[in-house]
């Protein structure tokens, strides 16, 4: 991507003008799965795009901060993104279980609060649960931690198996003052009270930015939207990006709409070229 794509929005437009302006007051934050890695089959084996760190290596000495608003568990994130001792990304910070947990780039440690009670009694219902629908065999139990998220994408018949779990999940979570986050074929047991938007819009005060850049692809990025909504009209200028169309909801609000990834990596790397000129 030799130029950057315009904003399908006026007020689009006018953040991407506010933030070619007067960079050092802009943050950007983007999501971590589907935003700057490929959805693969398992989540284990998912990886930053190997354009993204040297394109946020160019970005952030030019921007107030750079921050990654993740629902992986902080330490997880910076390892697959490998983020961790990069010059030039010295000051980036890894917002992890949606804002639950933090990772500082500058002293390398996570601050983390202790797990909700309620997760270890999930944790030990949830094979009965599953077991109970044994139609859809192949799921794949992921801890997180704060959190614990069931996938259905390697099941006989994902979208299927995603459906006939989410009434029983939902039952689950409520028994444990849970929430259940649906996305791309993961369904997710976590703490009620922790989402992208109030992980960002704190992390928006924390660093006093005038103009927010948001980068995300799935359902729980929904938050973050709406929090760049609310900034916008309390006067900070808000540019929302989309990775890929799989979640119509986070793609119709978009202002500019990248086809995954290596798009987004590209993305930033023009942002950089140009706030760096």
């Amino acid at each position: 991507m030799d130029t950057l794509p315009e904003p399908s929005t006026p007020a689009g437009r006018d953040a991407l003008a506010a933030l070619l302006a007067d960079p050092a007051r802009a943050l950007v934050a983007l999501d971590f799965d589907g935003t700057l890695a490929d959805i693969v089959a398992d989540p284990e084996q998912a990886r930053a795009h190997p354009g993204a760190v040297p394109a946020l290596a160019a970005l952030a000495p030019h921007v107030a901060s750079v921050a990654i608003v993740t629902g992986r568990p902080a330490g997880v994130a910076v390892r697959y993104g490998g983020f961790a001792g990069v010059p030039a990304l010295e000051h980036l910070v890894v917002l992890g279980h949606y804002g639950a947990e933090r990772w500082d780039a500058r002293t390398g440690t996570v601050r983390a609060p202790a797990p909700h009670p309620g997760l270890a009694a999930a944790r030990a219902e949830l094979p009965g649960v599953l077991d109970a629908h044994g139609a859809w065999r192949g799921t794949w139990v992921e801890e997180k931690g704060q959190a614990v998220a069931v996938h259905t994408r390697r099941a006989t018949a994902p979208e299927a198996a995603f459906e006939a779990l989410r009434g029983p999940l939902a039952e689950l979570a409520a028994r444990h003052d849970l929430l259940l986050e649906p996305g791309r074929l993961v369904l997710e047991l976590r703490p009620p009270g922790v989402d992208k938007g109030v992980a960002l819009e704190a992390y928006v005060r924390e660093v006093g930015a005038r103009c927010v850049l948001y980068a995300g692809d799935d359902l729980g990025d929904l938050p973050a939207y709406a929090a760049v909504e609310k900034l916008r009209s309390d006067g900070v200028p808000g540019l929302l990006v989309c990775s890929g169309t799989a979640i119509p909801e986070l793609a119709d609000q978009a202002d500019v709409l990248l086809p995954g990834p290596a798009e987004v990596t590209a993305f930033l790397a023009a942002l950089a070229e140009r706030v760096s000129g």
